[in-house]
Formats: structure tokens, C-alpha cells, sequence
């Protein structure tokens, strides 16, 4: 089996937002909507801190988690709504009737209603782009190196980054093909450090590393 998801070290993420500009330009996502947002997490008291400056804080990007049982494709009505064979979670706009109830089932608030096209939108994982071999836009465009895309059924350490220009090169096609691994480039971390959005049935596939910090995703 396949499932394709993307694994963020968020102690390199550092809110720059590259992920959603670039995710709302390729995708041509309206204004006022997005497929990918950044949430500040803090600044909150440090364990065993008495407050400022012994506080902490993180960045959480939240998109669609492209669940194992996604609450979305059990109320869809129409079927428009479908987990595929690489387990992203698709919408088939030509279906789609702009009921909502995906939209109000989805325990992440990462749909929308295009108010102009009467369908609902999300994430895609930009399968346009997967589908060539390419990585998604977000993690393309992640100057920080923090987000990696892969098959968890592979492990997360398998998991993908463009690597930083080597050699001079400079050309997006050169780089695309110069990659490094989540196990390669990320700093050692252990299995308490890895987590999930809460999971209230949908099984989450998405993985967030947090070293040193206190997850309140």
C-alpha cells in the first residue's frame, strides 16, 4: 500500500509562510482561502519556567491531513469526496454538489466552498506535480528545509527535501534533482518527539517533529 504525506521538522520551520504563498500561486487558490495556513503556537511559559523570557513558542502549519479514515469521504453524499490508491483524500469537482458536509465533518477546518466554481475545495498534495515525480509545492518552496514529503509506508525518514544548491547550481530543474532524505538532513529524534494532530477517528497521517518543546498541536 501507499500513503503519501508530509513530515515537518517544526524546529526549522520559521513561519515564513513560503509554504502558503506558494501553495495558493500554483494552485491558484481564491483570495481570502487557503489550502495550507501557519499557526503560531505560543509564546507560552517553558515547563517549570515563571514566565517571561522563560517561554517558548513554534510555527504549525495545518492542511488537509489526508487521513486514513477521512470523516470527509464518510458523509460525502455523491462520492465526491474519495480516498485514492496513494491515500491522499481527492475531491471530484465534477460530483461535488457544494453541500458542506465535508466541510463540516473535517475535524481541521481545512475546507472551503468556492463561492465561484459552487464546489468544495482543499489540499490536493499536488498531485498535478507528484504525478511527474516532482515534490508538492510547499515542501518545494520551504526555504527553512522543514517540510519532507513521502510514503509513510516507507518510514519518514525516507522522506523528501530539494537539497540546498550544490556545485552553483541555480536552475529549478537542477535543483529538483538534487534531493536529501528526512534521515540524512534532520537532527536525531526519537519516537516521543513525533506527532499527529488530535486524532477523533480519522487516523491523521501528516507527522510534526518537535524536539525540546512542549507539543500543543
Amino acid at each position: 500500500m501507499t500513503q503519501f504525506a508530509i513530515a515537518t521538522d517544526l524546529n526549522k520551520c520559521v513561519g515564513c509562510l513560503a509554504c502558503s504563498v506558494a501553495c495558493k500561486a500554483v494552485n491558484s487558490v481564491p483570495i481570502g482561502n487557503f489550502w495550507n495556513k501557519v499557526l503560531r503556537i505560543g509564546p507560552n511559559k517553558k515547563a517549570g519556567g515563571s514566565g517571561y523570557p522563560d517561554t517558548e513558542l513554534y510555527f504549525l502549519p495545518v492542511q488537509c491531513q489526508h487521513c486514513e479514515n477521512p470523516a470527509c469521504v464518510d458523509v460525502c453524499p455523491t462520492e465526491a469526496s474519495h480516498k485514492t490508491a496513494d491515500g491522499t483524500v481527492q475531491i471530484d469537482k465534477s460530483k461535488c454538489i457544494g453541500c458542506q458536509f465535508c466541510a463540516m465533518a473535517c475535524p481541521y477546518g481545512v475546507r472551503y466552498l468556492n463561492e465561484e466554481e459552487r464546489v468544495v475545495e482543499k489540499c490536493t498534495l499536488c498531485e498535478q506535480k507528484v504525478a511527474q515525480g516532482e515534490l508538492p509545492q510547499c515542501v518545494a518552496q520551504c526555504g527553512g528545509l522543514a517540510r519532507y514529503f513521502g510514503d509513510l509506508d516507507k518510514g519518514i525518514e525516507s522522506f523528501e527535501c530539494y537539497r540546498p544548491a550544490l556545485n552553483g547550481e541555480k536552475s529549478y530543474e537542477g535543483l529538483e534533482k538534487q534531493r536529501v532524505t528526512l534521515g540524512e538532513f534532520a537532527k536525531p529524534f526519537d519516537q516521543s518527539e513525533v506527532h499527529h494532530l488530535p486524532d477523533v477517528g480519522t487516523k491523521p497521517t501528516f507527522v510534526y517533529i518537535l524536539r525540546n518543546r512542549t507539543w500543543q498541536g
